[in-house]
This record gives structure tokens, sequence and C-alpha cells, in this order.
């Protein structure tokens, strides 16, 4: 499969929704993807340590 900025972002909004807790829509997506792109180097998120991953989304959650 061929990582791409649009299936990073597909991954980082199952990721968020999968937990039922929240929607895509409370945090800045976009801002999730750059800082993860820019930190791991990679489109593919699935190689991203889990805990690194909800870091990042955590610092992108919107008030």
């Amino acid at each position: 499969m061929v990582h791409t900025v649009e299936t990073a972002t597909a991954y980082v909004i199952e990721a968020l929704e999968a937990k039922g807790t929240a929607s895509h829509e409370d945090f800045d997506v976009p801002g999730i993807v750059t800082a993860t792109h820019s930190l791991s180097g990679t489109w593919d998120f699935h190689v991203v340590d889990r805990g690194r991953f909800w870091g990042i989304a955590a610092t992108f959650l919107r008030h």
C-alpha cells in the first residue's frame, strides 16, 4: 500500500473516532497529521508508537 497524506489523515480520523469518546471534529486533524509526519518521517502512521501518537493528538485537542 502506498502511504500518502490522505491515508495518514484517514488513519488519524479512524484512530480518534475508534474510542467512541470524541469526534475528529474535536481535534485539529491536519495539525496532528503534520506533526506526526514531521516527527516520524513517514506517512505510514501504523508504524508510529501509539503513545507518541496519542501524545501528539492530545496537543491538538480543540477547546
